[in-house]
């Protein structure tokens, strides 16, 4: 799925279920969709529960809806959320919808707005609904976000060590080598979709534009990304797997070929 970054997006928050540590990292994912021109998040300001999201709205001009909770248990946000889509919708104005929930209850509304020709893009929890997620046309996962943002490094530490002569010598103990993150096993059903997606992206000679195998794995699986098994592209991900060969061609831009290794003749 090719990314345009001047679309023109709408993006929806719901304020009970995303933490404003995620908000950073969340509007670096969505630049590289398109501009989000509109930025709001519903919920019931009056409770306790939404306090932390203050500094975070200022800073990243993100407008609060209000919406009270009329009864104890249900989840007066949803409705809202759902009520604001449409209407952006009907504006005409939009290209993609940027929901950030992990209730399913908003699965209807994704696939609706699919029906009208704009693309949906999820965010949410790992342990959010399936018919959610495949409503959507990608679905990114909050980790995966927080993930993106660099951890700083502790500065080295100055010991003074001090000895009989007058000068005070200095001594550097340089930060323990943090060991390298595990990167999580592709497993099973990924090689499965990986091996399928480029053999429906290849041309007559087997070989497949990477570009279009990402499209058709989008297509299969909305969050099926690099960075969960601990990529920063597809094209690391698809070389540490192990089934195809690859073959880059020209600079800007660089075209990356991909095509299945063959199996070894048995006798």
């Amino acid at each position: 799925m090719a990314n345009d970054t001047t679309a023109t997006l709408a993006l929806l928050i719901d304020g009970d279920n995303a933490s404003p540590k995620i908000v950073t990292g969340l509007l670096a994912e969505i630049a590289n969709y398109g501009i989000a021109s509109v930025k709001r998040i519903y919920g019931d300001w009056t409770g306790p529960n939404l306090k932390g999201w203050k500094e975070c709205l200022l800073e990243h001009s993100i407008q609060p809806v209000q919406q009270f909770a009329y009864t104890t248990g249900k989840n007066a946000t949803d409705g809202a959320m759902i009520i604001d889509a449409m209407d952006l919708l009907y504006t005409g104005r939009f290209s993609g919808f940027c929901i950030v929930s992990s209730d399913s209850d908003f699965a209807r509304l994704a696939a609706r707005l699919r029906e009208q020709g704009v693309t949906v893009y999820g965010f949410g929890e790992r342990k959010t609904p399936r018919p959610f997620i495949t409503a959507c046309d990608k679905f990114v996962y909050f980790d995966v976000l927080n993930a993106a943002a660099p951890e700083q490094e502790a500065p080295a530490v100055a010991v003074e060590r001090k000895v009989r002569q007058p000068a005070v010598a200095v001594e550097v103990i340089p930060p323990a080598a943090k060991p390298a993150p595990i990167k999580p096993a592709l497993d099973k059903v990924a090689l499965e979709m990986l091996a399928k997606a480029v053999t429906a992206s290849a041309e007559e000679d087997g070989r497949a534009n990477l570009a279009r195998v990402g499209g058709h794995l989008a297509k299969q699986a909305p969050d099926f990304d690099a960075r969960n098994y601990g990529f920063a592209r597809l094209s690391e991900l698809v070389e540490a797997s192990g089934l195809v060969d690859i073959e880059r061609t020209g600079d800007h831009p660089k075209i990356i070929m991909v095509k299945l290794k063959t199996a070894p003749a048995t006798k």
